[in-house]
């Protein structure tokens, strides 16, 4: 399995000003290179091959001087939008012809210097290295500070370099865990769990645990509020409304971070304690057009149940998924008998033929675990977060040989 290491980089100023040149490269050559495909189309040309976009977009526009600053940057980041722009009308036509799984891909877009989001990918060809002192040596960019809160596993072969709406850069690392290591550090457990997840409680277990939901938009509603009334109130094109732009982009990513910190513990204990999990498909798009919207997109259930998944695939856990339509609130748990549907306010109710006590979201957990046919057995895994899932169109690596590790 691929998975993506990311850490926080600190560079200095002129190495952010090299960065933000050799993201605008990077851009101007993404463009380019759809500007051919849209106007080969126009024309009833056959599409450019990679090949001759390459020649014609970075060795001679280099020799222009309109495109002369191209050669300022690293080739291997140009040509490596190059490639972005290949995946990406790959993926479109593959949705087009309904090969790909997921929502309907559009056709590649215009890059814009306002994106909320900025990368650059460095490849072994562009002679990255990891120093000694742990400091990030990208070509033309300079030895950059990094942050590392863990070791790398191997040392990989490419690096992302990220720049987000909140101004702060990341280094991403595809790396391919080994099953062997990763099964060790999961002993074998003795029981299952059906999760029922709902917004009063984040989590109800079909032990009986109830997880009480963070809630973390709500909290900070009042600082969100007061930093998106100064921006609105900021002239626009100013200095100061590009501020009061970035003081919100960092309230919001501090919302996010604490959210996606907690799914990662919550989610890494689960799959560490118990054999096999169940948890039910909702759907989360449909939830997200009622009157409980932001509640459902604080909650954030499917970042949660995506954590799951994959943890599960790692550590060798089953993760089971049981239909949306099963009726988990309605059926008791204990005799079976299915009571009917229920108002949203009724949170306990009394099984007529058993006479049961049940409370609302318990019997929906154990309902959950009973549709799956979970037998019980469980593991062991750090509570710490851990690294997310390696995107689609990252490069993967199998680790170059080396003598010591990376960090």
């Amino acid at each position: 399995m691929q998975l993506r290491y990311a850490f926080r980089l600190y560079p200095e100023l002129g190495q952010r000003l090299a960065l933000g040149r050799t993201f605008g490269c990077a851009r101007v050559v993404f463009n380019d290179a759809v500007r051919a495909r849209k106007d080969a189309r126009a024309a009833g040309l056959p599409y450019p091959k990679a090949a001759e976009l390459s020649q014609t977009l970075i060795t001679c526009a280099k020799r222009t001087v309109e495109r002369s600053w191209l050669g300022e940057v690293s080739s291997v980041v140009l040509q490596q939008s190059l490639r972005d722009v290949e995946a990406a009308y790959k993926a479109f036509f593959a949705s087009l012809k309904g090969e790909r799984k997921g929502a309907r891909v559009g056709a590649p877009r215009f890059k814009s210097r306002k994106d909320w989001r900025q990368s650059i990918r460095f490849t072994a060809n562009a002679r990255w290295s990891i120093t000694p002192t742990g400091r990030l040596n990208l070509p033309k960019i300079g030895e950059v500070r990094v942050k590392w809160s863990r070791t790398l596993p191997v040392v990989p072969s490419s690096v992302t370099v990220i720049k987000d709406s909140a101004g702060r850069y990341f280094a991403s690392f595809v790396i391919d865990t080994d099953p062997a290591a990763d099964a060790a550090r999961m002993p074998a457990a003795e029981q299952a769990i059906g999760i029922d997840l709902g917004l009063t409680h984040f989590a109800v277990l079909s032990d009986g645990t109830k997880i009480d939901s963070p809630r973390f938009l709500r909290r900070a509603e009042k600082k969100l509020k007061k930093t998106q009334r100064e921006l609105s109130r900021k002239r626009k094109g100013s200095k100061n409304r590009a501020k009061a732009r970035l003081k919100v982009a960092r309230a919001h990513a501090q919302v996010a971070d604490a959210r996606k910190e907690f799914h990662h513990q919550l989610s890494t204990r689960l799959i560490r304690e118990n054999q096999a999990t169940a948890v039910e498909d909702l759907s989360v798009k449909g939830l997200a057009r009622t009157k409980l919207a932001k509640s459902v997109h604080d909650a954030g259930w499917s970042q949660f149940v995506t954590m799951l998944a994959y943890k599960a695939a790692r550590y060798g856990r089953p993760l089971i998924k049981i239909n949306r339509f099963e009726p988990t609130s309605q059926v008791c748990s204990t005799c079976g008998h299915h009571d009917g549907p229920k108002p949203l306010h009724v949170r306990e109710w009394t099984c007529p033929v058993c006479g049961t006590r049940h409370d609302r979201d318990v019997n929906a957990a154990k309902n959950v675990k009973q549709a799956a046919g979970l037998a019980a057995s469980a593991c062991g895994a750090q509570v710490r977060p851990e690294p997310v899932l390696a995107q689609r169109e990252e490069t993967g690596s199998h680790g170059i040989p080396a003598g010591s590790r990376a960090a």
